[in-house]
């Protein structure tokens, strides 16, 4: 018992202890650069470490001059030739630094203004500053007797070029999707809306990472106080490391312990434009092509950018078979169990002859049937994302024919769950944004119906109908515009009205300049074409 005591007072005394390991870095925020440039190359070793892509390049300004200088940089985040051109040329070879150091004129404010020929170029006053700005791919210039130093941007690194989103392909409409590289992504935005309201907030998230983050939204019309709660909620963030979008989307939705995201996501401009000018806000993370935008609702899983390419009809007949195939994938697996379990009645009676013998030798019940091919393609989906694309596709296709053959030829699944099955495979890939949901509504719904029938599935249905009206997305319905009911939301909802009828933004996400366009005068060219 007494060693258990002095444990408990050795943990006790340690935890009070201050941590060595995260003074450095404490300090490196408040500390204020020396007047020697010795001392400040000792401190900026003595934090990065004998790191072989940190370079220190020491020189002396002007040539003869009596003022030393150094370049901090790490090697493969800056440009060389703007380092060369920009910084070292006129700093080493600028003969104006003789007779400014002559007359002791020389100092951070003349070098800045009078000889770095770079649109990019601020002031530090800190150790944290400095630092940051090297790791981030700037140049650091330290001069020697002054306090504050000035940073060059040089950034530049490898980057993948803009090409055709993979997860959201279109055949009429832009090809161009977000890359990884955050300042891209922001200039593809403001190719998209040349508005002078168009706002950019920039953030840094994560601790060890220091993630660039942008919140972009037009000012007036987004919707009042969202982005102020986006600040709040971002502030909020404790942790080491942002290395996705998706880091953000769980530290920042109203429902983390929901299958339904409440924070939608896309990889297309076009899509993030058209959410910032109905009131959305947006959320760029540097290192990801996927951007959030908020609030989110149902209806938008349905919805894609070609809606507003195309033929208004054509773009509703879209939307319905989404919302049909929605049902398909998660209700088939149970609907086929509960018939054949629970209510054979409603079977016609020539297909239940059919099916009676189709399942004649079948060892399993209809629920474990039904459970088996659901993990089955379960695993065969998983299979062909995760693999090399050719070896993916090849198992998909081979092992579905091959493993579905060989189950019925053996009598261990029935004809007619192979065909339900394929119905449902096919359907899920109709609505990739709600694949998550998908997914777990399948098994919840074939549960169900497995133990109660028809029953369990109307009592399930309406379960997901409730939860869904309680859910909110930053303050919006996420069954908006269909609860609380706006005639204006509904002529994008369901149906998609051309585009000349939908006059005003939805009412719950706008902000005070909720009018989308002028009335067009359609009667005016009805006229006309019956004159002709």
């Amino acid at each position: 018992m007494f060693g258990y005591i002095k444990k408990i007072r050795r943990y006790l005394s340690t935890k009070n202890q201050p941590d060595s390991k995260k003074e450095p870095k404490k300090a490196a925020a408040k500390l204020s650069l020396f007047g020697s440039l010795d001392k400040n190359l000792a401190l900026f070793k003595e934090y990065l470490g004998e790191s072989s892509d940190v370079i220190v390049k020491e020189f002396r300004l002007g040539g003869d001059a009596r003022t030393r200088g150094a370049l901090l940089m790490i090697d493969g985040l800056v440009n060389n030739e703007i380092v060369d051109l920009a910084i070292l040329k006129p700093l080493m070879y600028d003969t104006g630094f003789k007779l400014k150091t002559d007359s002791g004129a020389l100092d951070i404010d003349s070098i800045s203004k009078g000889f770095l020929s770079s649109h990019e170029v601020n002031k530090l006053s800190a150790v944290g500053e400095m630092l940051h700005d090297v790791l981030s791919g700037n140049t650091v210039l330290l001069v020697d007797g002054a306090k504050e130093a000035l940073s060059v941007g040089t950034r530049k690194w490898e980057k993948r070029g803009i090409e055709s989103p993979q997860t959201e392909t279109v055949v009429r409409g832009p090809r161009e999707g977000f890359t990884e590289t955050l300042r891209i992504n922001t200039s593809l935005l403001r190719r998209k809306i040349k508005n002078p309201n168009l706002r950019l907030e920039a953030l840094k998230v994560g601790r060890q990472t220091k993630t660039d983050v942008c919140i972009v939204y037009i000012k007036d019309i987004v919707k009042p106080g969202l982005v102020e709660e986006i600040k709040i909620r971002m502030a909020e963030i404790k942790t080491d490391s942002i290395l996705d979008s998706g880091y953000i989307e769980a530290y920042i939705e109203d429902a983390p312990y929901s299958i339904f995201s409440t924070v939608g996501n896309s990889e297309r401009p076009d899509t993030i434009a058209g959410r910032l000018l109905e009131g959305h806000a947006a959320i760029i993370v540097d290192g990801s092509p996927f951007v959030l935008t908020v609030p989110m609702v149902f209806i938008e899983s349905f919805q894609t950018a070609e809606d507003y390419y195309i033929r208004p009809y054509y773009a509703t007949s879209l939307r319905a078979i989404r919302l049909f195939c929605y049902f398909i994938t998660i209700l088939a697996p149970a609907l086929y169990v509960a018939l054949t379990t629970f209510h054979q009645e409603l079977i016609p009676t020539q297909l239940l002859f059919t099916m009676t013998a189709g399942l004649s030798g079948v060892p399993f019940p209809a629920l474990v049937e039904a459970l088996i091919m659901v993990v089955m393609f379960d695993i065969l989906k998983e299979a062909g994302v995760r693999l090399p694309k050719p070896i993916g596709s090849a198992v998909s296709i081979v092992g579905a024919l091959v493993i579905g053959q060989s189950a019925v030829t053996a009598g261990l699944i029935g004809p007619f769950m192979i065909i339900v099955v394929s119905i449902t495979a096919i359907a899920n890939f109709v609505v990739p944004a709600q694949s998550d949901s998908i997914s777990l509504l399948r098994y919840f719904f074939l549960i169900l119906a497995g133990l109660l029938g028809g029953f369990g599935i109307t009592a399930g249905a309406l379960f997901v109908l409730v939860y869904l009206v309680s859910l909110k997305s930053f303050g919006v319905q996420y069954l908006s515009p269909i609860t609380p009911l706006s005639r204006q939301g509904m002529k994008d909802c369901f149906v998609r009205m051309p585009l000349w009828s939908m006059i005003k933004r939805p009412f719950m996400m706008t902000g005070k300049n909720n009018i989308r366009r002028e009335p067009l005068d359609v009667s005016r060219r009805q006229k006309g074409e019956k004159d002709a």
